[in-house]
């Protein structure tokens, strides 16, 4: 659960760190994007593993539901970097293209 938190405050937090220095601009924030892919599938792994140790031991250990917390923060931050990626792949077609 907590590496789609963090996957999912990766862009937020590189566009304000864009934003708050003066030698950066708004594109230079799309180094997040891959970092927030990474800890998405990684979250996601780790829900997975969450949810099969909860079915291993019929559901006695608990955390079922950070388990469903993780695989659906990881989903949402895997969604929202592919936004990222694709926003990107169109902004170096439209600056490198009419140029």
């Amino acid at each position: 659960m907590v590496l789609g938190l963090l996957a999912l405050a990766t862009m937020p937090a590189a566009v304000g760190v864009a934003e708050y220095r003066s030698d950066l601009r708004l594109v230079h924030a799309g180094f997040a994007v891959p970092v927030a892919a990474v800890l998405a599938l990684l979250a996601l792994w780790l829900a997975r593993r969450g949810r099969r140790r909860v079915e291993r031991t019929i559901g006695r250990s608990g955390g079922q539901g950070a388990a469903r917390a993780g695989r659906i923060l990881g989903w949402l931050a895997l969604y929202l970097a592919l936004i990222g990626a694709i926003s990107l792949v169109v902004y170096a077609v439209e600056y490198y293209h009419y140029a």
